[in-house]
């Protein structure tokens, strides 16, 4: 390991905490997540912290049984743009749907924050699975498994196209010539494509960061190639550290192969922390956390993803040796697969499995002392498994806290972590460059 190299740390936002029974502890408000204070409150704590960004999940859907656990919240933009006046440094990260949005809209959108933060913007790309936000968008289904990442690889062609649309310098603003902006600068893309035709060019100057930092969260096949050729920063769920180096080595081969630098693509797996003075302390809150979760529920869910009845998968019994392969899903394919593989690898009984999914639905979780915690990033940091982490506190406020508190200290000892910002940006945070207009690159060459 160079001296140089840190870890990058994103803080995943989710309502009370990651744990689907986290808002029934006494301590949690379950209406935490339509609550504007109690994000500034995370977004503050984890900028205190000098994590590099923090991020929302989305979907255009309600996802899941609102009988469960709370669901729905405020859309990311919005909420980031609130959250970009109340925090000065920490990067923002969105999620929004290749699937169900129009390239240009959400192109201004993301401009737009990346404007009002000063250069913290990021968007997490995501195709979207699942039949409940195709209806909500006039569809009888959704779009199969390739033609969603088909659309969502022409949908980064055309934004990037438009946050080009405006050369840096096209503005001069020059009062005694009243010339505002040069207008051979500012320039139309005439994209006519496969799903979409958008003429150009945008109607905002292009951003602080020239377009906002580009994260990806799919690990399939398609997913990968997705992430090598445009992603700046993944996302991604690995449970074991073999799982994650043999992730890890993949997308950077992938995208040397795209002729991409591979440091220019940051690898954070989610990391579920549960922390306390002792090992056993950690384990029993664990396991205090696993026996809140409604396991018909929990069933019901499981057997959603994977393709199945519920009635096939009873609660004392090992997942069933016939099931459908990865081919026959044409949802989250990669999420499939990691939960199968967990069940089997770990022989789990349908209990034992949704206790496990229920703490970070799929992502490592880990239950240990403050040092532990700090042992297993560093492993992984230091093993070719991670860049950084995407931080997912099982139980929020108070698991983000005690992360900040008794594991950031550990790790800038070993001087894995910074102390302060060096830079203003997301991307300076990232350690990535700030992507040259295509225009000007034409223009040099």
């Amino acid at each position: 390991m160079t001296a140089e190299r840190k870890l990058h740390f994103n803080l995943f936002l989710h309502d009370t905490g990651h744990h689907e029974a986290s808002w029934r502890l006494p301590e949690s408000d379950p209406h935490a997540l339509l609550d504007l204070a109690y994000h500034q409150r995370l977004a503050r704590i984890a900028e205190d912290a000098k994590f590099d960004s923090l991020f929302l999940a989305d979907a255009p859907a309600l996802f899941g049984d609102v009988g469960r656990r709370p669901q729905g919240g405020i859309e990311p933009t919005i909420l980031l743009t609130a959250l970009a006046v109340t925090t000065s440094r920490i990067g923002l990260i969105a999620t929004a749907s290749t699937s169900y949005n129009e390239p240009y809209n959400l192109a201004r959108r993301l401009s737009s924050v990346d404007w009002i933060s000063g250069g913290r913007a990021g968007w997490n790309i995501v195709t979207t699975a699942g039949e409940a936000a195709a209806r909500n968008f006039g569809l009888e289904d959704q779009p199969l498994h390739g033609a969603r990442y088909a659309r969502a690889s022409e949908f980064l062609d055309v934004a990037t196209k438009l946050w080009d649309s405006w050369e840096d310098d096209a503005i001069v603003a020059d009062k005694a010539s009243g010339v505002h902006a040069i207008a051979e600068r500012v320039r139309a893309i005439g994209h006519r494509g496969e799903h979409f035709r958008v003429e150009g060019p945008l109607n905002s100057p292009r951003s602080p960061q020239g377009y906002p930092l580009l994260v990806q969260a799919g690990s399939s096949e398609s997913g990968k190639d997705f992430a090598a050729q445009w992603a700046e920063a993944v996302f991604t769920a690995q449970p074991t550290i073999e799982e994650a180096q043999a992730f890890y080595a993949d997308v950077k081969r992938r995208a040397i192969a795209v002729g991409r630098d591979p440091e220019h693509v940051k690898v954070l797996p989610g990391l579920v922390p549960v922390i306390a003075d002792t090992e056993a302390e950690a384990l029993a809150l664990e396991a205090e956390l696993d026996r809140l979760i409604a396991p018909e529920y929990a069933r019901a869910q499981l057997a959603k993803t994977l393709g199945l009845d519920p009635s096939s998968l009873p609660l004392d019994k090992p997942l069933p040796a016939d099931l459908p392969g990865e081919d026959a899903i044409e949802g989250a394919k990669s999420r499939y697969t990691l939960i199968v593989e967990l069940g089997r690898r770990e022989n789990l009984t349908v209990r034992e499995l949704i206790g496990r999914l229920g703490g970070g639905r799929g992502h490592r979780t880990f239950a240990g002392t403050p040092v532990q915690v700090a042992d297993t990033i560093q492993t992984w940091f230091e093993n070719g498994a991670a860049d950084g982490f995407n931080i997912m506190p099982a139980v929020l406020p108070s698991g983000l806290e005690v992360f900040v508190e008794r594991v950031l200290p550990i790790l800038r000892e070993r001087g894995l972590f910074r102390t302060e910002y060096e830079g203003e940006t997301l991307r300076e945070h990232y350690g990535l460059p700030r992507p040259a207009n295509r225009h000007s690159l034409a223009a040099v060459g």
